[in-house]
C-alpha cells in the first residue's frame, strides 16, 4: 500500500502532478474503493471462520472488474496482471497468499495474526508467486511482497505518469490565443 502511494506521488519528483490518475474519469471507482476498504477490514478486524478468505477473494473480483472497465488507461493492464497473479495464487491456496518463511521472518510478521492474508503454508500451490520478497525490519513499514505486488506498483506508477501534468509556479502564462491586450497611448 505504501509503495502504491509512492508510485502515485512519484511524478512530483519531476515537478509534475498525477492529474490523469487523480482527476481522470474512472468507470465505477466504487469497486476499487470497496475492495481496498474490505482488505483493510480483513487485516484489522476478526471475522468468522471461512468468511475472511471468501471476502479476500471477493476483493480481487471487485478490483479486477474495475481494472477491466478501465483497461484503456495506460498502465492499468500491468496492474491487472499483478492482481491476476495474486488473485489466482490466493484462490488456489484457499484464500491466502503463500509466503516464504524467510521473507516473513525478515519482515517480522506475527504468524498468529487473526486473519493472515499472507501466511507460510506447508504445501502451497505456485509458491513462487506468493510473498517471497521482504522489506525487512528495522526499515519502516516492514512487510512481505510478491511478483504480483511489484507489477501492481509498476502499473500504478505508469498510470500516474501517463496523465501527469507540469506543476506551475505562480500564475499560468497566457497562450498565444489569449495574449494580454497591449495598452494604447491614445
Amino acid at each position: 500500500m505504501a509503495a502504491c502511494l509512492l508510485a502515485v506521488l512519484s511524478p512530483l519528483v519531476a515537478l509534475r502532478w498525477p492529474a490523469g490518475l487523480l482527476l481522470g474519469s474512472w468507470r465505477l471507482p466504487i469497486l476499487i474503493w470497496a475492495a481496498l476498504g474490505a482488505q483493510i477490514v480483513l487485516i484489522d478486524v476478526p471475522l468468522p471462520d471461512g468468511f475472511a478468505p471468501a471476502l479476500h477473494l471477493a476483493t480481487y473480483v471487485a478490483a479486477l472488474a474495475f481494472l477491466w472497465l478501465n483497461r484503456s488507461v495506460p498502465g492499468v493492464l500491468v496492474v491487472a496482471a499483478g492482481a491476476v497473479s495474486n488473485g489466482v495464487t490466493i484462490a488456489l491456496n484457499g484464500g491466502v497468499l503463500p509466503a516464504s518463511a524467510a521473507a516473513t521472518a525478515a519482515a517480522g510478521i506475527d504468524p498468529d495474526h487473526a486473519f493472515a492474508n499472507t501466511a507460510v503454508m506447508d504445501s502451497p500451490v505456485l509458491p513462487w508467486l506468493g510473498d517471497v520478497f521482504a522489506w525487512p525490519e528495522p526499515l519502516p513499514l516492514a512487510n512481505t511482497f510478491s511478483v504480483g505486488d511489484v507489477l501492481i506498483v509498476v502499473g500504478v506508477a505508469m498510470v500516474a505518469w501517463a496523465g501527469a501534468r507540469p506543476l506551475r509556479a505562480g500564475r499560468p502564462t497566457p497562450s498565444e490565443d489569449e495574449a494580454a491586450p497591449v495598452p494604447s497611448d491614445r
